[in-house]
């Protein structure tokens, strides 16, 4: 019976899922959008929450206990300087999981879980006027007219 058994193993002995997330919640925060297999999605969602509401409280042991779990000063910083002012006024739900489709190599699930607010920004197709007008000649300031 499995009562009161939290989280899926996903096929790894403990210490190495507990790496496998601590990395993947380490390049979510640094990146904002990773993409894997739903089931890591799912199981990575809740821990990526924790360490966004750590950034939220905004105190020494909150950055501390950040430091322990993401190994990486930078993404820590970038916790606690951008995403959790993002988020300060939201209860919860940071996160969000897009499922793409199957992996041709063993049919797993791929997914793309990101943080709100990071979402694909299109750019704009540059109309041929503007590129004419970029090829336009520059003024003839200062240069000596022969008349």
């Amino acid at each position: 019976m499995r009562h009161r058994v939290a989280g899926k193993k996903l096929g790894r002995k403990t210490p190495h899922r507990l790496m496998m997330f601590r990395n993947m919640v380490t390049s979510l925060l640094d990146k904002e959008r990773i993409q894997t297999t739903v089931q890591r999605a799912k199981a990575l969602r809740p821990i990526a929450e924790k360490i966004i509401t750590l950034g939220k409280r905004d105190s020494l042991h909150a950055r501390r206990q950040a430091l322990a779990f993401v190994k990486d000063p930078a993404v820590v910083s970038k916790l606690f300087s951008t995403l959790a002012p993002r988020f300060s006024q939201r209860a919860g739900g940071y996160t969000r999981i897009i499922k793409l489709g199957f992996r041709p190599g063993d049919g797993a699930q791929k997914a793309i879980i990101e943080l709100l607010g990071s979402e694909f920004k299109a750019k704009e197709p540059k109309s041929k006027a503007k590129k004419k007008s970029d090829n336009t000649p520059a003024t003839t300031e200062g240069v000596k007219s022969e008349k």
